[in-house]
């Protein structure tokens, strides 16, 4: 007699991505996701994000969207300065465990979005970031311009996101961690260890920084610049909605 598959069977994304087998994966990890990010990272997950928002430089009385949100622990960060924050996410059970966790933060507010068809007015954000989610996202380049779509006139993108090591031989020791050590540990510490294989892959297919940039300039941003972080494992893209002139 055939068996059917169980919803508790592991659900594994590949370079397709799916929407809903993306989302079903996330679905599936939101409850460890954030321990296990930490210890894949070796801590550098904390690094990242506060130096995300020190790039989003949140303040009272601004409202932000934060995109890929996930459990909510970047948004949470943004929304001790006071700032109105949207964290969205398209995996409901992200959203589920981030209101679990923060229902208790009055000016954070979480939302089940599709990053290539946000449910957002036009220019309704001083400043709109996404960590870490731009790379699962089928339509990269259409969520670049949903952005800048609901961004006011002269409010800031931020984008952390993985990337490639200029140096060589620091890219070969990174490539040999991913390759080899990331999914035995993966195996020991996450509920879906396949969902860090995609991870690997999609990492390893994801464009290098001269190449996101000029997909953020592609979708009407200007100002564009990037940094690394921990030597270009992770970069940390910023950018500007251009402001119109009177009458054009």
């Amino acid at each position: 007699m055939a068996s059917h598959p169980s919803e508790h069977e592991p659900n594994r994304a590949d370079l397709h991505k799916d929407p809903s087998r993306v989302s079903g994966m996330f679905d599936q990890v939101a409850p460890a996701y954030d321990r296990t990010n930490t210890v894949l990272s070796m801590g550098n997950d904390r690094f990242w994000r506060a130096a995300t928002t020190r790039a989003v430089a949140p303040r009272q009385g601004q409202r932000i969207l934060d995109l890929a949100a996930g459990t909510g622990a970047s948004s949470v960060a943004l929304a001790r300065s006071g700032a109105s924050v949207v964290a969205a996410d398209f995996s409901p059970g992200m959203i589920a465990e981030g209101r679990r966790r923060h229902s208790g933060i009055p000016n954070l507010t979480f939302v089940e979005a599709d990053a290539t068809d946000l449910p957002f007015d036009d220019d309704g954000f001083d400043a709109v970031t996404m960590s870490f989610g731009l790379r699962n996202v089928n339509e990269p380049k259409k969520a670049l311009a949903e952005l800048l779509r609901v961004t006011r006139p002269g409010g800031r993108l931020v984008i952390c996101e993985f990337s490639h090591p200029p140096s060589p031989v620091f890219n070969g020791l990174y490539r040999f961690y991913n390759d080899r050590v990331l999914p035995v540990v993966a195996k020991t510490v996450s509920s879906n260890a396949e969902a860090y294989d995609y991870l690997n892959e999609s990492i390893r297919d994801w464009p290098d920084q001269p190449t996101l940039s000029a997909w953020i300039r592609e979708a009407g941003w200007t100002d564009v610049a990037h940094r690394n972080l921990s030597m270009g494992i992770v970069a940390l893209h910023r950018a500007t909605k251009p402001v119109v002139a009177p009458g054009r």
